[in-house]
């Protein structure tokens, strides 16, 4: 594998909306994360990837953008962008921004063209097709639930919108939708952007011509995931799109990617990638169904090792995998994925380790490096999520009560991960003045960053740790780019793995609440992480506690 400048990195996800607000109006905005970019620096971060934060009606949370060039007034100003930039870039940091380009937002000024005139230029720049009575142009179901058909305003048309209503595709087909696209993104290049994570890219190819599937609801309608699994011919326009623009500055690109063939990994990762690299959503996926996520089960210590292995088997050397615990998209990782009531700070700080020690670029999503937990809803009215909306409504549809509808989508609940950031056990967590536009996760008082800095034992501070191992110099070339080798695979409940390049290491998780103990066959040489502060050893067996995780070299 080619190295490059991004491979020794750590990124880390801000969604500015919760992370720090600076003016009292309860959002968050561009101030409040050039406030914290030290703090980011303290901690070992580099890379920083801002959830979208352009001029947008928020239908969904900033993924429905009505102008690609200018940031919306709730966060902050162009000048803002380009002071937080500049700040970045004196600290040795890059900033990533998130590239939504399947669809803009119905008030898009292309869209208000598209309406005015149907047939003409900015027509074309949509999916649009002629309304028929009682009957629509296919039978897809939204990632938000209905149709993906909406009817055009003022016209005797409709439009497709995998996602909201408020959200209508773009037609990745029509040359001229492209050259604005590529347009864009060079225009961020040049203003000093590091790069971009690319949103929902794997729905800008459609199954042409369009057309109905075997329904899999009782709705009549079919999960767009069919239609994406027939749709081929993607490269053409990713490759394109990597040669106009992320090639020629040199710039990071990581895609949100799902459903890629093996084969296809060295097209989409690869030497000459469409990206620089692309997330693992392996773990997230496990335990899911069709029906829902009222249906979706909890994913077990032993198979999220199996995911993890999966992945990293996958993917080899063709490229660099990014890791991620959890996202803007996800419930919290330490609530989804230690069993329940076992979310303690030896199993936060293992399950941290586990997956940081992984081969690839490893991803830390705000509030992740204290231990941020999932929120307990008391009522649907808490949830602002316009997908955990839909879900309550779907699992209420299949007999659930509505106290059995809230707390089976509330594990899963995208609002989880979108709570504000727990900085103090001050008012509103330290976030805002004012009133927070998302109700603050009661348990601030006991989890915030204010406290973990201080406390040498905290998650904070374990994370730091790992931070700082991948940049060790002795370490750095090992962590970075030696191999994974797994060990022990068949153990219940024990995640463990080489690292091999010039150094070996050996990493081990715990992953239960009882001891258990393993033997090496030629003892070690240091311990470079520990999560307890002792190490029960007999002989060359090492006995484990619970939730133990170590890294040493052997």
């Amino acid at each position: 594998m080619i190295k490059k400048w991004w491979n020794d990195k750590v990124a880390y996800q801000i969604y500015p909306k919760s992370f720090c607000d600076t003016n009292g109006d309860g959002i968050g905005d561009l101030r409040g994360v050039i406030s914290k970019l030290d703090y980011l620096k303290d901690l070992g971060v580099d890379i920083v990837w801002l959830s979208p934060c352009y001029k947008s009606p928020l239908a969904d949370q900033g993924y429905d953008i009505s102008d690609y060039y200018d940031i919306d007034p709730r966060f902050g100003t162009m000048e803002d962008m380009d002071e937080l930039i500049a700040e970045a870039k004196k600290r040795d940091m890059y900033i990533l921004m998130d590239l939504v380009v399947n669809h803009c937002s119905d008030e898009h000024e292309w869209f208000k063209k598209a309406c005015e005139d149907p047939d003409g230029k900015y027509g074309k720049y949509f999916y649009l097709r002629d309304k028929k009575e009682g009957e629509l142009p296919t039978n897809w179901r939204s990632y938000f639930g209905g149709p993906v058909w909406e009817d055009l305003p003022g016209t005797n048309k409709q439009y497709l919108h995998v996602f909201h209503k408020k959200q209508p595709d773009l037609n990745w087909e029509n040359q001229e939708v492209r050259e604005e696209v590529y347009k864009n993104i060079n225009w961020w290049l040049d203003k000093g952007l590091g790069g971009f994570r690319i949103d929902a890219i794997i729905n800008i190819k459609k199954a042409l011509p369009l057309h109905d599937y075997e329904p899999d609801r009782e709705d009549g309608l079919s999960s767009i995931h069919k239609m994406l699994e027939e749709a081929t011919g993607i490269g053409e326009f990713l490759s394109e799109m990597r040669d106009r623009t992320f090639k020629k500055y040199d710039a990071f690109s990581v895609g949100e990617v799902f459903n890629e063939k093996p084969e296809e990994i060295p097209d989409f990762i690869g030497e000459n990638g469409y990206f620089s690299s692309m997330f693992d959503f392996n773990e997230t996926i496990c335990g899911g169904s069709d029906k829902g996520w009222y249906d979706c089960r909890k994913i077990t210590p032993d198979e999220y090792k199996k995911c993890c292995f999966e992945t990293q088997a996958k993917i080899g050397d063709q490229g660099m995998v990014s890791n991620i615990i959890e996202n803007h998209d996800e419930p919290r990782g330490v609530s989804r994925y230690l069993p329940d009531g076992e979310c303690t700070e030896a199993g936060k700080k293992m399950l941290g380790g586990l997956n940081f020690m992984l081969r690839g670029l490893p991803f830390i999503y705000q509030g992740q490096e204290i231990g941020m937990e999932n929120v307990e809803f008391q009522s649907i009215e808490q949830v602002d999520d316009i997908s955990t909306l839909d879900e309550y409504k779907v699992a209420l549809e299949a007999g659930l009560s509505p106290e059995e509808a809230l707390k089976s989508v509330g594990r899963f609940s995208r609002d989880n991960a979108r709570t504000p950031m727990q900085w103090t056990d001050g008012a509103n967590a330290g976030f805002t003045s004012g009133k927070p536009w998302l109700e603050v996760n009661s348990n601030y008082t006991r989890i915030n960053a204010e406290a973990q800095m201080k406390d040498p034992d905290s998650v904070w501070n374990f994370y730091k740790k790992l931070i700082a191992l991948r940049k060790d110099p002795e370490y750095k070339e090992t962590v970075v780019y030696g191999a994974l080798k797994p060990v022990w695979e068949d153990v219940h409940n024990l995640m463990a793995y080489y690292r091999k390049g010039d150094r070996t290491l050996l990493v081990v998780g715990n992953y239960q609440k009882g001891p258990q103990s393993i033997e090496l066959s030629h003892g070690y040489k240091k311990v470079l992480l520990n999560n307890y502060h002792e190490l029960s050893e007999n002989g060359n067996k090492l006995i484990l506690q619970g939730y133990q995780f170590l890294v040493l070299e052997v």
